[in-house]
């Protein structure tokens, strides 16, 4: 073997050497404890800071005791009543526990004793605000309140203002930390409620767009069926007189070019509102009863003939109740060219102080075929006038079918 075989690589480290680790070994001990310590630090650093600060005054008292009053066990009492505090918001009744114990013999055995418990303070403000027990929170308060007086009265030269400072002490730390617990509480509180609120309103607005979305579904569904079964009417009726009755064949594509632009007018109102940045022609008011005219010329042009009555003065609707006054119309004639087989079809408005009372009917095959099969449009007539506020009902009757809606004013 070449001398020097077995030497590690120049700028490796030497395998087992001081200061490397071999592979697969576990990190060192030293950096394991870093570490740990790295990781429990930043959870207590607050309270590590008030046991030092609590410390301060603690070993002032045994530093300034005169020679021999003090010793190891006084000091070791001492330092109960400040050392616990770190662990005072993961457990603040075993806490506040130790802490009066070790306070209650730091002053039974008086070498040094204390002139404030600042350790006992601390524990009792921590119980009454982060205490989850309720009977944790009070058998604090009891407690000193029991044992304090006896206490101070076995003192010599303890005057009564002395006695009552050092009872209303604690029971004012106590009194601070309840107020920040329910100052806290309540702000939680808040927190959920606003929380609450939050999924209320995206709820809400969720539900919006479902019953927008549902509602220009109804639209479409009634401009395209009116528009469609015109045109189909019109479509089928030109061809077959466009030899024997040329005048008839022309109205018959005028009805068609006049059904397909409305259908395209309304279809641009009603997917307005699901545009971003819609012109006004797009977002143009939607079809009204002074608009049922209109739309009754428009089914006459299928030959049909359709008669429009109006009685009564009119009144002012609500806009939804307008809407509905024309869809239903528009959904009755529809059907009625589409499936009813008519003649003759007539349309009355009654306007009452208090309404709208709109009635459809024509003398076809009544209810054998008004309603196609899986067909949504007498349901949908109900949807509409319920959305405007009102009822509305359709069936056949002894001379055709009739559909009948009241809106209110």
């Amino acid at each position: 073997m070449p001398a020097g075989a077995g030497a590690p690589r120049p700028g490796s480290p030497a395998r087992g050497s001081a200061g490397f680790a071999r592979v697969g070994e576990a990190p060192p001990a030293a950096g394991r404890q870093t570490g740990a310590v790295s990781a429990w630090f930043p959870r207590y650093r607050v309270d590590l800071l008030i046991a030092a600060v609590v410390a301060v005054p603690v070993a002032g008292q045994v530093g300034a005791a005169d020679p021999g009053e003090a010793d190891a066990l006084g000091v070791a009492f001492s330092a109960g009543t400040v050392i616990p505090l770190v662990w005072r918001r993961r457990a603040p009744f075993t806490v506040a526990l130790v802490v009066l114990a070790f306070g209650l013999l730091t002053s039974v055995y008086a070498r040094p004793g204390q002139q404030l418990q600042y350790g006992a303070l601390v524990a009792t403000y921590t119980i009454a605000d982060l205490g989850v027990v309720p009977w944790h929170r009070w058998s604090v308060l009891i407690g000193q309140v029991v044992t304090i007086p006896p206490g101070a009265i076995l003192v010599k030269h303890n005057t009564l203002p002395q006695l009552l400072f050092t009872l209303l002490l604690p029971i004012a730390a106590w009194m601070l930390g309840t107020v920040a617990r329910l100052h806290r509480e309540r702000g939680d509180a808040l927190a959920a409620r606003a929380e609450e609120l939050e999924h209320q309103r995206t709820a809400d607005a969720a539900r919006a767009v479902a019953e927008e979305r549902a509602r220009i579904a109804r639209d479409l569904h009634d401009v395209l069926a009116h528009a469609v079964s015109v045109i189909v009417v019109q479509a089928e009726a030109g061809p077959l007189v466009v030899r024997s009755d040329p005048a008839r064949a022309e109205r018959a594509f005028d009805a068609i070019a006049e059904s397909g632009r409305d259908a395209m007018a309304q279809l641009r109102r009603s997917l307005g509102v699901l545009k971003t940045a819609g012109n006004a022609r797009a977002l143009a008011p939607q079809p009204t009863v002074a608009d049922l005219p209109a739309l009754v010329e428009r089914v006459r042009g299928t030959g049909l003939p359709v008669v429009l009555t109006e009685v009564g003065e009119r009144i002012r609707l609500a806009p939804d109740a307008e809407l509905a006054a024309y869809r239903i119309t528009q959904e009755a004639l529809t059907n009625t060219v589409k499936h009813a087989g008519a003649t003759v079809a007539t349309v009355t408005l009654t306007w009452w102080p208090d309404g709208l009372a709109v009635e459809v009917r024509d003398d076809g095959s009544g209810g054998s075929g008004a309603v196609p099969s899986g067909g949504h449009g007498l349901i949908g007539i109900a949807e509409r006038a319920a959305a405007g506020g009102g009822t509305a009902s359709a069936g056949p009757v002894d001379d055709g079918f009739l559909v009948t809606a009241w809106l209110p004013g």
